[in-house]
Order: C-alpha cells, then structure tokens, then sequence
C-alpha cells in the first residue's frame, strides 16, 4: 500500500488511470471485510451516482481498531494534551480506545439508536469527541459533528435538517484563558428541535447546566452502565458513515455525506502515503474533529493505519505562541499537520517563541485548510523544519473526503504554494468558463476531476438535485471543485482560489490567492484579505485588506511599498485599488475569513451584513465598517 519512491509513484498513478478497478481492488484487501465487493466500481456523473466495493459489507471501527488487536493493544492510540499547560498527558492505549468506543455505543443503542439514525456531536476537542464518531459508527449511526464553536442557529438548522436523534455535548469547553458553555447553546438550540429525543452530557468544567428531566443525562453516569464489548453493525459499503455540513456561497449548509467503504479505503491510503508515516512515530494534526481534516486526519485515517496521534484540547497562542513547539518537544511528535492561518500568526508572534524548542524529532511539515503563501511557506520551513523537514502542502475539500493533490513526504520534490501533483487514482483536468479542456502545461483554469476516487462525495443529505448543481452540472461529465488553478512547466498543481474569488480586471482572471501571497511577502503584512469590487473602467478593481501590527511607517508609504511588492511579484494589473489596513479579518472560529462581508464593505454595502455572531471577534467588523476607503 505504501509508495517509497518517486519511480513507485509513477507506476502506481499510471496503473491507477488504465486500471482504475484493479488498483482499487489491491488497495481493499488490506483490510477486514465481513464480505468481499461483487464488483468494484459502478458509476456516472451525470446523476450522478457513484458506488464502490458493490455489496461489500464491513464495520469500519473493526478496521480502526478492533484488527489492532491484540497485537496493538497497549499501543498508545492517542496522547491528549489539556488546554492548561503543566497538565499530565493523557495516553489512551488501542484497548482503552476499544472499552470507551464500545461503552459509548451501548449507551448509544440503549437510548433507541438504530442503524440509519443520525446523531449530532457537539464537543470540544477532548478524547470524547472521537470516542463519539466511532461509537456512531460502531452501530452503523450517522455521525453528523457541529464544531464546538458554532452558535445555536447553526447547531439548529444541521439537527432540523438531519432530523438527528441524539446529541452528544459537554457542559461546557476550555478554549485559552476562555470557558465557553456548550450546554446551554444546545439548550437554546433545543428549543426548536423535535427530532431530538436524548442529550448526553460530558462534564468538562465543571460548571452549572440545566439537565431537562427525561432528555438530558449524565456521560459518566451511562457509560459506568455499559459492558465494554459491542458488536459492530455490518454495514453496506455505501451506507452513509456521515454527514458534515459546509457552507454554500449561498444558500443554507450542505450535507454532505460520505459512505463507510471507499471513504475507509481512500482515507487510510492517503494518509500513510501523503505523510510517509512509519509505526512508532507521532503524529498530530491540529484541527478541529468539526470539520474534515479532524474526520479524516485524526480520527479515521491515522486509526485504520494503527498510528499514535495527538488530541490537543487548546490553541497555538495559549499560555504563549511557543505552545505547538513546547508540544512538539514533549511529545516528541515526528510529523506535525496545521493551517497556513495558524502559520501566519505564529509567525508574526515572532522568533522568541520559537527559539527555545529544539523541534528535532519533526520529520515531516504538512498544510491544510487554503494555499499556503509562500512567505509562510519558507518561514516553516526554515524555523520549524530547520530546513530538514518536507512541506506536505495539502488540496481537497469536505467534499473530496481524503487529500487529492499534494506531495509525498520525501517523494515528491516540493515547490512552495504548489501542491504538486494527484494521488494515485486522482485525475484532475483544467477547463476554461465554456468546460474546454484545456491542454498541456503552463496554463490556467477551473479545475475539475474526470473520473470517481473513492471517497467522492456521494449526495447532499435530503437533496441529491443541490448535490447535482453543485458539483457536476457545471462542467458535463466532470467533478467541478470550484477552484481556479494553475499547471504549470512541470505539470505540478498551483491552486489560485475559489472561482467565486476571482476577480476580472479588465478582462484578465486574477486569483485572490495569489494576490493575497504576493501582499504577504511586504514584511510587515501578517495577512491579507482581496475581494473585488465594481470598478467604472475595469469591471472589477481590487480591495485589499492588510494586518499590519507593527510598524513605523505611514500609511501612504506602506501602501506604496505594497503596491511595488505586487507589482514585481504579479504585474501591474494586479495591484490593489485600495489598501485598507485592519488590525484584524473576519473569521470563524476555525479560522476561516468571511470573505462574503468584506466584500459587501468593499462594495459600499454597511448595513446588511449577516449573521456575524458566530466570528471569532465580531467587533472587527465595526472597525473595517468604520475604516472602509
């Protein structure tokens, strides 16, 4: 299963596009099923439809854990650091993993919970937030996870539009020097939720909740009653393993679902390959289990490859911005997978946070989330890899379910803010605006994916005709991404943004990524943000919204200085129209930035700017309002 040269790849890729089935197949029989496929792959997307490993039957927890077993028992499955530094780590052996996952699961089936049943998962980032996934699948339950940082609204409208069961939540979530209650935004999220008939409470801080009589109930007080052995459902490869909600340029979220067979098989071959990981070595991805990377990257992919990972309950700048690297030596984490966001702000936190960690355990550098600008890209490579370390520099979507384009660890020779090139079985092909293809390399497009891999996404949860429109009615007969992207001399894969990011100046396509990458290279930008506004002469100008925390310069000056910097990174025509420098974007919880309201402000549009309730710092938004040139 694991590639281990660059002469490997080359063979597995061009066996994976002439014999698609039979490289599959391969793949498949590294694991455990209850019945062996009748046939590997039947699909279109014109529906679209897709299946693989037709008929196959399995319990993808049996792959995660129980076939671990014995041999991997005492094996450490997950350290779990406190968001409080000075904090014991927590070690969680496989069979500890087991005992919990099928404890979990029993309360789960005494509650009523039955194959088919989806159950939301509202938690922080604890061991329980994982036990919780497993426990779902374990019964063939449909886990559908709420980051715990969404507000109740959110929470709301994926219970409504699942017609989730259960809910699995905690009193409450330390977050920094924060404590933030969980509890009670289910509770205001429960008021209108019919469907929801108990709620599992996980005491985290120790602080007061309401507990409804008949509905909600004590995590402790139900797992002490439970056996620590479950018999796994068995499942059809194509029965949903999950639903997780990302959100739409318009419209309410989609629910998008993933099956249990071909997300298994395509998740753990991506994992080993992309990172290279070896048995015995630590690895630790940053993310948040409420979104993908934390599906995918913590739970299911190191699992089904019998890896040691790391659960980090905190965040980077928490009691200073030296905690990743304090964790890193502590643990001695061999392969370290974070955000081009996070990146940014440890980088302009500085070097002092830095310096007093040694970081030699580190083997392998990964990014996920956006493109990584390449200033970021070398300040990682030089300060936290010490230049030994490769940059796994990751593209896929919650929709694509496991990595598509990225490096292999020592592999693939690296190119800061490429992503490089496809995982065996990946076919990307660029298009232009009528769905051309176009050719060759050195050239630019929308890129879009030919033919089904494994863990594609097989509809939208309750709407198969949004699932359609979204993803393969754009471009006849093709899995549209969504993303710009270039190819270059090379054939390596550069992505330029999303569609809907890219502004037309003067006719000239122009990826707000890349815009943003050249801004970043001034050195006293920590970020930036670009959207496109209504320009009289050229359709659209270029707004850009600059970080700049510290410096002695005027604005004019800086704002010259960054024009210059685009200019000789890009070209004059994609120099910013207007340069507004902000002490903050507005973004998520998980970090991402809400472009949709910068570029209301961009357009003149003040008053009407959503919901920004559930942003990290919503005050932000009244000063870039205030400042708006």
């Amino acid at each position: 299963m694991q590639i281990r040269s660059f002469e490997e790849y080359k063979n597995a890729y061009e066996l994976s596009i002439k014999e698609p089935e039979n490289f599959w197949a391969k793949i498949a029989e590294n694991f455990v099923w209850r019945k062996k496929w009748d046939k590997v792959l039947d699909w279109n997307f014109t529906e679209p439809k897709i299946n693989w490993f037709i008929n196959g039957k399995l319990n993808i927890t049996e792959n995660c854990i129980d076939r671990h077993l014995p041999a991997k028992a005492n094996d450490i499955a997950f350290y779990f650091e406190e968001n409080e530094i000075g904090r014991p780590v927590k070690k969680i052996t496989y069979q500890e993993l087991h005992d919990e996952v099928c404890k979990l699961a029993n309360v789960l089936r005494s509650f009523g919970v039955t194959k088919g049943d989806r159950v939301c998962i509202y938690l922080p980032m604890i061991p329980e937030a994982v036990y919780s996934l497993l426990a779902c699948a374990r019964i063939g339950a449909v886990h559908s996870v709420v980051f715990g940082g969404f507000s109740a609204q959110s929470i709301r409208d994926r219970i409504n539009d699942s017609s989730c069961k259960v809910v699995l939540t905690s009193d409450g979530a330390y977050r920094g020097n924060k404590q933030i209650p969980m509890k009670a935004t289910v509770d205001e999220a429960l008021k209108d939720c019919p469907s929801v008939e108990k709620v599992l409470v996980f005491k985290r801080t120790g602080e007061k909740v309401n507990m409804q009589s008949n509905r909600d109930l004590e995590w402790d007080i139900e797992i002490n009653k439970q056996r620590s052995e479950c018999e796994p459902e068995i499942m059809d490869s194509e029965d949903p393993l999950f639903i997780l909600y990302t959100s739409g340029s318009t419209g309410k979220p989609k629910g998008v679902v993933h099956s249990c067979g071909g997300y298994m098989v395509y998740c753990c071959y991506s994992f080993i390959n992309v990172f290279q990981y070896e048995p015995e070595q630590i690895y630790w991805c940053t993310a948040d289990v409420g979104w993908i990377t934390g599906h995918s990257y913590i739970t299911y992919g190191p699992l089904l490859a019998g890896a040691s990972s790391v659960i980090f309950e905190g965040i980077p700048s928490y009691p200073d911005a030296g905690r990743f690297w304090n964790i890193v030596d502590k643990l001695k984490v061999n392969i370290f997978y974070t955000a081009p966001t996070a990146i940014r702000s440890l980088e302009a936190a500085g070097l002092d946070f830095v310096k007093p960690y040694n970081l030699s355990s580190l083997k392998v550098l990964g990014s996920v989330g956006e493109p990584i600008n390449e200033e970021a890209w070398q300040w990682y490579h030089k300060n936290i890899g010490k230049e030994k370390c490769p940059i796994v520099d990751t593209w896929w979507q919650t929709e694509t379910g496991g990595i598509l384009i990225s490096p292999l660890a020592n592999i693939t020779k690296t190119k800061p803010s490429f992503a490089t090139l496809p995982l065996p079985g990946v076919q990307p092909v660029l298009v232009d605006d009528k769905g051309k293809l176009i050719e060759g390399n050195g050239v630019e497009g929308n890129l879009c994916i030919k033919f089904p891999w494994p863990s594609i996404i097989r509809t939208t949860y309750g709407d198969h005709e949004r699932c359609r429109q979204t993803y393969f009615a754009t471009y006849h007969n093709l899995y549209f991404t969504g993303d710009g992207c270039k190819r270059d001399e090379e054939g390596y894969y550069r992505i330029t943004g999303r569609v809907d990011d890219v502004i037309n100046v003067s006719g000239h396509r122009i990826g707000t990524a890349e815009v943003e990458s050249a801004i970043n290279e001034h050195a006293d930008v920590v970020e930036s943000a670009v959207v496109g506004y209504p320009h009289d002469i050229k359709g659209q100008g270029i707004y850009a919204y600059c970080i700049v925390p510290k410096t002695t310069k005027s604005q004019d000056e800086l704002r010259k200085e960054i024009l210059n910097c685009v200019n000789k990174i890009i070209g004059p025509i994609a120099r910013p129209d207007k340069i507004q420098i902000v002490s903050g974007l507005p973004k998520t919880r998980s970090g991402k930035i809400m472009r949709r309201i910068l570029r209301k402000v961009a357009e003149g549009e003040t008053k009407n700017l959503g919901d920004v309730s559930t942003l990290l710092d919503p005050l932000v938004v009244e000063e870039i309002v205030k400042g708006r040139l």
